[in-house]
Order: structure tokens, then C-alpha cells, then sequence
């Protein structure tokens, strides 16, 4: 080979060296800035915590430490069981040790629920819980002594920045019997959580069009088993075509993925991926590079103009993000893309949702404290009702604005009063409005009765094993205004028996339990069908329900728990059948007699007939045998039919 072929041969191995996917990643230019889009996910990782179970404790304790970056942050905290808003049957003490200012929303309905925190970094609506300071701590092992010393710890987690969290309060078997701090823990099932996290996006230099790419990365943790990242892509975009966009997902080796998008798109991923339409097709991944400058210019190869969004993010069980751009609101590089600052003034949006007024006999009450106002960056001018001679108090340390029901403006139709509250702020121009209305919950009266037909005419207290019942859970004075719901509803028959659920999350549990049609007056109504086998035979119960209360027109909520004795009677034999002893007395009593008898028919036998013709005797045990089985298929059929009423005659 000549020298000119030579060098021709070596020029195009470097032209297409330089193709590669690598270089081109290497010399990608795209200067990532924040973008107006939103992402959500949820994780179960936390920097620090542990898992426990506590089988006999009477009080269970939860320990959160979370750590906020801004001034103010706003956090929705939710309690839950798997028994969907089922009463827990123990107590449960929440502390929450934060180091800057927080504003809590708290859900746990059906949870007895204790609260330690810091009250002058804590701040609430108003919580149907108990609230204890919590004492001042200068490390976190002192904290845990002295959670410890109030009662067994169930579970501990450290959180950066969370904004919002779900702790279940449902313990493992595996877990171990004592809470042991494990640095990056996995809490599985115990905690969800989401974290603050930020998009960016930019311009591609020197592709032309308008197709835009998705990147979302997950990032290496510690090893663990094979995961599934759900992710869901929401897209504002009017075009249609299948080339405008491109998502492409890294992850470590062990991640798959399952997608929902709202367009058509090419999918450029590691690891298997399915589509939620087609959960059942699996379709294999590629290989992609694990670092920025890889990924984005993943995207340049694929002709994408626009990285539209990137996110990375720890390993997460859910991701959810939205965008608004359709790479339109991206300017071209190398003009520097506009970003919107958050604004450092007054948070007058979190402000407003502390407009919180609460109704009692002699009327309607707002109070602000000063500190949670300074906290927000806000300076209140005044702060009256509707009727702007209503005007606040102030005192050192509080706003109080009040009135009765009959001035400033009041507007009180039945048992609802409406108003509206003004603010005027140092920094703003215009006032800040917000309608307000509450109901005197100390008035309202919650009552559960059971009935014994579903006519609901005259309440009673006794009920009979294998009979249907018939509940009805009504508040006094009845308004039309207050929206009541029925979240959950167990019979408690004692401490030998499991708890017998009869509605979970708003609904029926079982078939035995009928939701029925509220009453004229809008009473909460259904029915259930006592198990007539019950072993042992309870005499007693504790019928107990929980509803949710609010006014239509706030989210406040307030919940409540009520509960009924009932005596538990039977009957023995009766039309409606037999409980299990009286089935277990008879087959035994059917058994003595026919044992007495074929005694006595032996007897007769044996002394009757002539000695020499008797014959060898054969012992047949298929009729012994054959009605036991009966008796025990008729038992455990019994048993496998917990509506049934078991006519076993």
C-alpha cells in the first residue's frame, strides 16, 4: 500500500473514531439551568434508620428527624394502617425533631396519636392528637434515651428536606425486636417518602428542529435486589408525532422500569422496561453512559434539539413529572436561559393557609402568632373580619381576631357561620382575601346505635350469635353543611378473639357487611351478619366507629371515634342454626348412644346364638369412620363460611 493510500485509510478511521458516541458526548455543549417543570417521587431510603417490631406494647414510638433547608417549609405528614383507616389498637407516640420552622399537616385517622416537637418550630392546624413539648436536645442519642424511656421504639428515620410522608404503622415479622441505627437503610414498607428535588433543561448547540428529550437518571445506592421505578410522563404538548420526543432512563443494573406517558415517544433505556397499556411486555434495554455529559449527548445522537428535562434522583419507587415546554420555553445557546428566582418576600400563599378560625358558643376566633408570621418574612398591617371596624388585637406575641355571631359581618345560616378574613401586608399593594367558615364541633353530639331491623326504629344493646344487625351513625344537631364520612367500623369481642372488621377505607370488608343508604336526615347506615360459631363464645363486644367530619367549603377536617357495648346472647338450638359446642355436644351425644346400643345388641346377640355356630366376628370401622368424616366435613364447612349461620340440624 502506497503512502497517499495510507494516510487516506488512517484519515477515515479517525473521521469515524470521531463519530462515536463517546467523543460526541465529551464535546457536547448544553449549559443546564432550572426549568418551570415539576417532578414528585417517592422513596423508602433514608441517611439513617431502623426498623422494629413490638408485638405486646401498649404504646408503640416513632422517631423522625428531619432537616430543612429553607426558613419555612411546609410538610404533609400521614399515618396509616393497612387496615386502611382502621382503628389502631394501641397508642402511638410521634416525635418529630426538626432544625428550622415547619408548617405540619397531619393526617391519622383512627390512630391514637401522641405528639412531641418543638413548639416554636412546629407550627399546625388543629390536630386530633395530644401535643407534648418536646425537651431541648443537643444530640440524637440523647432524644433516643429518652424516647425510650416512654415506651419500645418501632421505627427511626432521618430525612433531608422531605415534603411529604407516609408512615405506616404495620410491622414486618422480619423486622428484628430492637431498633438499630443503620446509615442509608431501606425502610421498605414502613416509610415512603418524597424529597425536594430540581429540573434542569437546555438548549443542544447545532441541532436544528424541534424535537426534545426526557432524561432522568437514577443514581447507584447500596446494593440491593432487583427494583421496578414507575415512571409517569405528562406532557402539555399538541403535537403527535412519535419522533418529537425521546425519554431516555439510566439506572443502575438491577432497575427496570415501567412507563406511563401521556405521548407517543421513542424509549431509550437500561435495564428491561414495560408500558402500563402493556404491562406484560417486556422489552430489553441498551446500554447507556452513566455520567451527564454521556447522557446528554445520548440525546444529541438521537437528533433531539432540546433536553426538555433532566432529573437525577436516588433510587425511588415512583417518579411523576410534569412539563409545560415542549422545548418552547428554552432560549437557543447561547443566550442564557431566564430563571425564575423564588421569591425571598412575604409567603403569602402559606400565610393564607393559616387562616384557620375555630366556632364555639360565643362566636367565631382567629389567632396568628407573631413568631410563625416573622417566620414567613411577613409584616401584617391589619387583619380584620369582612367589616373592616372589626380589627384584630394584638398582644406580644399573637394576632386574636374574634367576634360574636351577630356583628362584623356574620353571616349564620343554621348551624354554619361564614365571614370573610383581610390582610393587608407591608409587601403588597392590594389586601389578601380569604372566606372562611366553621361549625361548633364542641356542639355536635356523634351517636352509634345498633338496631335489630332495617327499619331502625328502637335502638338495643344485645344481639344474638347469628344474627343481622343493623348500625346507624348519626350526628346531632344534624347540618346539612358538614360532610361526614364513615371510614372505618370493627367489633372488639374480647381479648381471646381477633377483631372482627366490618368497614375499612370506607367500605364494606367482607360480604357479611352491607353499605346501606343513609337515613332522611343523611345518618350513616348499614348492616352486618353476626358469625353464629363463634369458639370461644363471646358475651360481650365493643362496637367502635370512626368518621371523618369538615364543612363542605374547608379542608379542615376533625375525626372522631365512637363506640357502643353490645351484650352477645345465644340461643342454642334455634331457626337460625347452632353454634359450634351445642354441634360438638350432639355429635358426641349421637356417638355415646350409638356406642350403648351396639353394646347392647352385641350382648344379645353373643348370648342368643348356638355355640357351634358361631362364626369369627370382622370389626368393620367404615361406619364409625364414615361418620366422623361427616361430622368433621360438616364442621370445617362451617367454619369456611364466616355469613353463613350454620343450620347443621
Amino acid at each position: 500500500m502506497d503512502c497517499g493510500a495510507l494516510c487516506q485509510a488512517v484519515g477515515l478511521l479517525l473521521v469515524v473514531c470521531s463519530l462515536g458516541p463517546t467523543s460526541l458526548a465529551e464535546t457536547v455543549y448544553c449549559d443546564l439551568q432550572p426549568v418551570d417543570s415539576k417532578v414528585t417521587y417517592a422513596m423508602s431510603q433514608v441517611s439513617e434508620g431502623c426498623v422494629a417490631q413490638i408485638p405486646d406494647a401498649a404504646l408503640e414510638v416513632h422517631v423522625l428527624f428531619l432537616t430543612f433547608l429553607g426558613d419555612m417549609s411546609m410538610l404533609e405528614l400521614t399515618l396509616q394502617t393497612s387496615k386502611q383507616g382502621g382503628i389502631w389498637p394501641r397508642e402511638v407516640l410521634l416525635i418529630l425533631s426538626v432544625n428550622k420552622s415547619i408548617f405540619l399537616k397531619l393526617q391519622a385517622p383512627g390512630i391514637p396519636l401522641q405528639l412531641a416537637y418543638d413548639s416554636k418550630l412546629v407550627f399546625h392546624e388543629a390536630l386530633d392528637a395530644n401535643t407534648t413539648q418536646l425537651p431541648s436536645f443537643t444530640t440524637k442519642d440523647q432524644l433516643l434515651n429518652w424516647a425510650n424511656t416512654k415506651g419500645p421504639i418501632a421505627s427511626v428515620a432521618e430525612l433531608n428536606n422531605p415534603q411529604s410522608i407516609l408512615l405506616r404503622l404495620d410491622q414486618a415479622s422480619s423486622s428484628p425486636f430492637s431498633c438499630n441505627l443503620e446509615p442509608q437503610k431501606d425502610m421498605g414498607h414502613t416509610l415512603e417518602w418524597s424529597p425536594k428535588a430540581s429540573i434542569r433543561g437546555c438548549r443542544l448547540e447545532g441541532v436544528a428542529g424541534h424535537k426534545e428529550a426526557h432524561i432522568l437518571r437514577i443514581l447507584p445506592g447500596p446494593e440491593t435486589g432487583p427494583r421496578t421505578v414507575t415512571v409517569k410522563l405528562e406532557l402539555t404538548c399538541a403535537w403527535r408525532d412519535t419522533d418529537a420526543a425521546v425519554l431516555i432512563l439510566q439506572g443502575p443494573p438491577y432497575v427496570s422500569w415501567l412507563i406511563d406517558a401521556n405521548h407517543n415517544m421513542q424509549i431509550w433505556a437500561t435495564g428491561e422496561y414495560s408500558l402500563k397499556i402493556f404491562p406484560d411486555r417486556i422489552n430489553p434495554g441498551f446500554q447507556l453512559p452513566n455520567t451527564t455529559q454521556g447522557l446528554l449527548g445520548e440525546a444529541r445522537r438521537l437528533n433531539a434539539s432540546v433536553v426538555a428535562s433532566f432529573v437525577e434522583l436516588p433510587l425511588a419507587s415512583d417518579v411523576s413529572l410534569q412539563t409545560h415546554s415542549c422545548g418552547s420555553g428554552l432560549q437557543p445557546s447561547p443566550t442564557p436561559v431566564e430563571i425564575t428566582t423564588p421569591n425571598k418576600g412575604c409567603n403569602q400563599e402559606l400565610l393564607l393557609t393559616l387562616i384557620q378560625p375555630k366556632c364555639s358558643s360565643d362566636g367565631m376566633t382567629l389567632v396568628l402568632k407573631k413568631d410563625l408570621i416573622s417566620t414567613l418574612l411577613c409584616t401584617i398591617i391589619s387583619l380584620t373580619f369582612w367589616d373592616s371596624s372589626c380589627q384584630a388585637e394584638e398582644t406580644e406575641d399573637e394576632f386574636v381576631l374574634s367576634s360574636g355571631y351577630s356583628s362584623c359581618g356574620m353571616e349564620v345560616m343554621e348551624n354554619v357561620v361564614s365571614n370573610e378574613v383581610v390582610i393587608r401586608l407591608l409587601s403588597s399593594s392590594s389586601p389578601q382575601r380569604r372566606k372562611v367558615q366553621c361549625i361548633n364541633m364542641d356542639s355536635l353530639s356523634l351517636q352509634l346505635g345498633l338496631y335489630l331491623s332495617p327499619h331502625f326504629l328502637q335502638a338495643s344493646n344485645t344481639i344474638e350469635l347469628g344474627q343481622q344487625g343493623f348500625v346507624q351513625v348519626s350526628v346531632s344537631p344534624s347540618i346539612p353543611e358538614l360532610m361526614i364520612q364513615l371510614e372505618s367500623c370493627q367489633l372488639n369481642l374480647g381479648p381471646d378473639m381477633e377483631i372482627v372488621e366490618l368497614i375499612q377505607g370506607q367500605e364494606a370488608k367482607s360480604s357479611c357487611v352491607s353499605l346501606l343508604s343513609p337515613s332522611p336526615s343523611g345518618d350513616i347506615r348499614f348492616s352486618f351478619l353476626l358469625r353464629g360459631y363463634l369458639v370461644p363464645m363471646p358475651t360481650t363486644g365493643i362496637l367502635s366507629c370512626s368518621v371523618t367530619m369538615h364543612p363542605r367549603i374547608r379542608s379542615l377536617e376533625v375525626h372522631k371515634t365512637v363506640s357502643t357495648r353490645l351484650n352477645i346472647i345465644s340461643t342454642g338450638l334455634h331457626d337460625k342454626g347452632l353454634v359450634l359446642p351445642a354441634v360438638l355436644g350432639i355429635t358426641f351425644g349421637a356417638f355415646l348412644i350409638g356406642a350403648l346400643l351396639t353394646a347392647a345388641l352385641w350382648y344379645i346377640y353373643s348370648h342368643t346364638r348356638h355355640p357351634g355356630k358361631r362364626e369369627p366376628v370382622v370389626a368393620v370401622a367404615a361406619p364409625a369412620s364414615s361418620e366422623s368424616s361427616s361430622t368433621n366435613h360438616s364442621i370445617g364447612s362451617t367454619q369456611s363460611t364466616p355469613c353463613s349461620t350454620s343450620s347443621m340440624a
